[in-house]
């Protein structure tokens, strides 16, 4: 009997203990413990991400470069999507019953369970009309998020654009991006990405058994706050921008300007350009395909990839370095007879005009060809050692210019453009034995010579500074704060004694604004503008148009280079480019004759309309009529070419 009531007292403790354990357990996990209430709603909760708005960019002036815009992803949970109307579905979201199949076919691989994208970036106006059937679409619900917005459709290359991220992308984020995200893919949008992305949030929602949204999910104790990116000030000048962008229409080609005593950039153009809003919403991938195909190639950026033989206007940078090399100074004089005799004798680098006894002002104004053989052949033949050894010293000073190199630009992609190295010619030439008239044609910026616009405008800084540069930059400042990069505050010396810029100067100076000179033509009233034309060679086709310039000679406020492709004569079509941009920039005006502005707005260097207009004659002259415009032999010798430089490629294949 005792027996039986130990058993009976054990197993009533036994019972009590559990009881009171399951007593705990329930208050632990539905007071203290609110993980478990969330999950328990689960199937009635929707985690809706809440995406950031991207930082906004803006000029120099507080002008609006990009902004956000709202649209709308459709998306689908697939286990949910039941006894849906199809028809009217695709009627809404204007796909066909194919597309709509194919949609969730892809959602259904990609987890029957899990939410998957339907459809992005629906415009309001279709949101609006989905909206009032949504309740319909059983397992069909709509995630907010913005998009990149252009108001004025300017400056695509600088400003870049966005895309999803892919695999690639995901792995190197470590994880902080997810599919469907979006990343700067090119511009700044991609070299501050980190600043512009934000931080995402999560909103929890509570729904009813037709997926209908029925409020917050305690009243969003359990929601984490979207973080907006910072925004950027940028270093463009928006009317400026629009400005050089109106004048390079219809042409190939770069312009860049910058503020010699801080390095920002005031306008980046790279001509043919494009509508950066085509690379928004659901057109974008037929859009990318279009700009992909376009054989003018408006997403190669040309100011620091673009890579030319500078012409005449490299002039400068020898008459600097060969100075700061003591082997010709102000007073040095050579006499032009009209070309540079090299090879014994045998061989002649032409000028464009008998200059006569010629000094460094003089070879500046002029752009005497002469001048600048003979200092190429003191720089590399007579300096007491072997022409490869003094090569490579010229090449130095040219590469404290920013030759050769990149210099940092904030954006992706940049190019060092080509100085070839001594090596190179040793293996052209199957010996060290050469001399200056085996590469005679650098002298005057022409041969295996490349140098990006960009390094253009930078030489003008150079010697608008009298021998330091800031790094070049597109990012004025970043955030609230207004944070300036310390790479960015950096002075560089060229590697020239400031005492040799002043006769290279004055020779700028007269090439613009003395009678005589070859830049007279493009002189701005009121302002001492101190430049150089070049007419770079191009042996594929039509020479190229450069101008480089700095205004005003004392206390510059802006240094530009203009290089059009194709156009002729750097005076005639490079040069009132620079003109209306200087005088627009520093006195907001416009002076040069409306005859030479509208022959500028309106002329047409591209190969594809030049084809056209080819065609156009042809068929009017096979007809008896007379051609209207150009005449048949200018068209003829303005004939397409497609791609610039080629040896250049090959010479960095040989020689990298």
């Amino acid at each position: 009997m005792n027996s039986f009531f130990a058993r009976k007292f054990v197993i009533q403790g036994i019972f009590v203990t559990i009881a009171i354990i399951i007593a705990i357990r329930l208050f632990y996990i539905q007071v203290i413990d609110k993980s478990y209430l969330l999950s328990a709603n689960n199937n009635v909760l929707r985690k809706v991400v809440v995406y950031p708005a991207r930082g906004v960019v803006y000029d120099r002036n507080g002008k609006v470069l990009v902004q956000n815009e709202p649209v709308y992803d459709l998306l689908v949970t697939p286990i949910e999507a039941k006894e849906i109307d199809t028809a009217l579905l695709c009627q809404l979201i204007d796909i066909d019953l194919e597309g709509f199949q194919t949609r969730i076919k892809k959602a259904r691989s990609h987890s029957p369970y899990r939410p998957s994208i339907f459809e992005k970036q629906l415009s309001a106006t279709t949101y609006a009309q989905l909206q009032e059937h949504l309740y319909k679409f059983r397992g069909f619900y709509v995630q907010n998020r913005t998009v990149r917005s252009y108001p004025d459709s300017i400056a695509p290359q600088l400003l870049g654009y966005i895309q999803e991220v892919n695999d690639k992308d995901i792995e190197r984020s470590e994880g902080f991006y997810r599919p469907g995200d979006y990343i700067g893919a090119s511009g700044i949008e991609r070299s501050y990405e980190e600043l512009l992305r934000g931080q995402r949030g999560v909103k929890n929602q509570m729904v009813d058994a037709l997926n209908r949204p029925k409020g917050s999910f305690m009243d969003g104790q359990y929601d984490t706050l979207a973080v907006a990116g910072e925004g950027l000030v940028s270093t463009i000048d928006r009317d400026l921008q629009v400005l050089a962008e109106k004048l390079m229409k219809n042409k190939m080609g770069s312009v860049v300007a910058i503020e010699p005593a801080t390095g920002e950039i005031l306008t980046f153009v790279s001509a043919p350009s494009y509508d950066p809003n085509m690379m928004v919403g659901r057109q974008r991938g037929n859009n990318y395909m279009k700009l992909l195909r376009d054989e003018t190639r408006p997403m190669f950026i040309r100011p620091i990839q673009a890579s030319y033989p500078p012409g005449s206007v490299f002039k400068v940078v020898a008459a600097l370095t060969a100075q700061q090399a003591g082997v010709i100074d102000e007073k040095t004089i050579f006499y032009c007879p009209g070309g540079y005799r090299y090879g014994g004798g045998r061989a002649i680098m032409r000028c464009t005009h008998v200059d006569g006894a010629t000094s460094l002002v003089k070879s500046i104004q002029t752009s005497c060809n002469t001048y600048y053989g003979y200092t190429y052949a003191r720089m590399i033949d007579s300096r007491g050692m072997s022409a490869p050894k003094a090569y490579d010293l010229w090449r130095a000073a040219l590469g404290k210019f920013g030759l050769g190199r990149t210099l940092g630009i904030d954006l992706p992609g940049e190019k060092p453009g080509l100085i070839p190295t001594s090596d190179f010619y040793t293996k052209r030439y199957g010996n060290d034995k050469w001399r200056s008239g085996f590469n005679i044609s650098l002298s005057i910026g022409q041969g295996e010579m490349g140098i990006t616009p960009l390094q253009m405008a930078n030489i003008m800084a150079i010697v608008a500074n009298r021998g330091f540069y800031y790094r070049p930059h597109l990012v004025k400042a970043i955030g609230e704060k207004g944070i300036v990069k310390d790479e960015f505050k950096e002075k560089i010396s060229a590697g020239v004694d400031a005492k040799y810029y002043e006769p290279v100067i004055e020779g700028m100076s007269r090439a613009v604004n003395i009678p005589g000179g070859t830049g007279y033509r493009v002189r701005v009233p009121g302002i001492e503008m101190c430049g150089k034309t070049g007419t770079a060679q191009n042996p594929h086709g039509e020479n190229h148009a450069v101008f480089f310039a700095f205004a005003p000679r004392e206390n510059p406020k802006i240094a530009i280079a203009v290089f059009v492709e194709n156009a002729g004569y750097g005076g005639t079509w490079a040069g009132p480019i620079v003109n209306m941009l200087v005088e627009k920039y520093l006195k907001d005006t416009i002076s040069l004759p409306q005859y030479i502005q509208d022959r500028i707005f309106n002329a047409n260097f591209l190969p594809e309309l030049q084809e056209k207009e080819e065609q156009q004659v042809s068929a009017r002259t096979s007809h008896g009529e007379k051609p209207v415009g150009r005449s048949a032999s200018e068209i003829s010798a303005t004939e397409p070419r497609r791609e610039l430089y080629v040896h250049h490629s090959q010479l960095r294949k040989e020689h990298p």
